[in-house]
């Protein structure tokens, strides 16, 4: 049988779904319980103890029966009364039956009442103000008497202390349980932020605890996680020492073309500037977000910055809105690479950029459009990966560079624990680059 319908209705945190594995058990126990204990057990018993009762009641109806005064009435069954531990009198004309209000937890009393008077066709009204006392009202021929004697004749003392002592020790025990599970599922919160955290390019310090298998699963995450950052560290300087070795023969050949005549050194010239800019790009690539340790800055501030440094080089973009409050955790030099990639990328294929900032309790967006191009849906995965040259996607005028603009931009992203979504401006028209980061 499917449960997806149940899913919507079910909480989502560790902590909310072991309490209710915690929880449901016991309220189904003590339900069951109460409900077996009260229908089948308890009502049982006060039937059986009210029909005992009602036959001593008669007993003394039927003594009474042959008195022709209301006093007579009183010394014949006065023996009998004093066996069957009862107090009887004839309430005078002006006087009516007490009416005693029942207290709210006594849900025995009802069933007495229902039956006394199956029982009992004289009785006019039962008095049950507490566990202690009953007073009884017969209509006879000799007027209105009263009968008072034992609650507990009537049904067992005190019938809520089961149901009040099963859900005190329900609770105490739940309580206890709680707090041993919480301290169980303590590590696994450690864990799960450790690992949320390296998502986000954060390392923060975590020693595995808890049980051997949260143990073993902290382990494996330590261990996954060096080997990560050694892979990183592996790439960056691979890259970065290839890169930087090419630099010294660049360097050479710029100074030996500086000897030749202009006009013979102008086409070589231009392909060592475009070998150049394949290792800048070599460099920005390989180095990442790894350069620079997450700082906490008011990212409005941070993003006003790079705009006025964009303008004061000479490109068109402008900051049009700001969404949002707050600070967040960001590496800034790598993720203001990032954002001026993307400026950059909307200056080459269009005329302008416009950046946008929109910050919630949850995430931050950082949001750059143009009016160029664009880039088709189908071909939006593969732009993002390095050295991806979408030629009939792009203006082609001023170079295409070496396909690692939006690789860098992409992988600044996902060191931040975030993603670069790509899309269609509503406002330019051309290419909409969003890096939306969790916070």
């Amino acid at each position: 049988m499917s449960t997806q319908w149940l899913k919507p209705y079910m909480p989502r945190s560790l902590y909310a779904r072991a309490a209710l594995i915690l929880v449901l058990p016991v309220i189904v126990v003590l339900l069951v319980v109460a409900i077996a204990f009260l229908q089948k057990h308890l009502e049982e018993v006060t039937a059986q103890m009210t029909r005992t009762a009602a036959r001593e009641v008669t007993l003394v109806l039927d003594v009474m029966e042959s008195a022709e005064t209301q006093q007579q009435a009183l010394a014949a069954a006065r023996q009998d009364l004093s066996v069957l531990n009862m107090t009887a009198r004839f309430l005078p004309p002006n006087e009516q039956p007490k009416n005693s209000p029942r207290r709210w937890y006594d849900f025995i009393a009802p069933q007495v009442d229902a039956e006394l008077r199956s029982l009992l066709p004289e009785t006019q009204y039962v008095a049950l103000p507490n566990g202690q006392e009953v007073s009884l009202f017969l209509a006879t021929n000799l007027g209105m008497l009263e009968l008072e004697f034992d609650r507990r004749r009537l049904s067992p003392t005190a019938p809520h202390q089961l149901i009040v002592t099963m859900v005190f020790f329900a609770a105490l025990m739940t309580t206890i349980s709680f707090l041993y599970m919480r301290n169980q599922l303590r590590p696994i919160t450690r864990l799960a932020d450790a690992a949320q955290a390296f998502g986000r390019g954060r390392v923060v310090p975590y020693s595995p605890g808890g049980a051997i298998e949260v143990r073993a699963a902290g382990n494996a995450f330590v261990d996954m996680r060096a080997r990560i950052e050694r892979q990183i560290e592996q790439r960056t300087l691979m890259l970065s020492g290839v890169s930087h070795d090419l630099r010294t023969p660049l360097t050479r050949l710029k100074l030996g073309l500086a000897m030749l005549p202009e006009d013979e050194a102008a086409p070589l010239l231009q392909d060592v500037d475009e070998m150049q800019s394949l290792l800048d790009a070599f460099l920005d690539f390989s180095r990442g977000a790894a350069e620079s340790a997450p700082e906490e800055i008011e990212p409005e501030n941070w993003l006003s910055q790079i705009v006025d440094d964009a303008q004061r080089a000479g490109q068109h973009v402008e900051l049009i809105s700001v969404e949002g409050r707050g600070t967040a955790m960001l590496r800034p030099s790598a993720m203001r690479r990032a954002v001026e990639n993307l400026i950059g990328n909307a200056n080459r294929y269009g005329s302008r950029a416009e950046v946008s900032l929109s910050m919630t309790p949850k995430s931050l967006r950082i949001r750059v459009e143009d009016d160029g191009p664009g880039i088709p849906v189908e071909q939006r995965t593969e732009a993002v990966k390095p050295f991806t040259r979408l030629d009939p996607a792009r203006n082609q005028n001023q170079g295409t560079g070496v396909g690692l603009g939006l690789a860098i931009v992409a992988d600044i992203a996902r060191v931040h624990g975030g993603i670069l979504r790509l899309g269609s401006s509503e406002r330019l028209g051309g290419l909409c680059a969003d890096i939306v980061i969790g916070r």
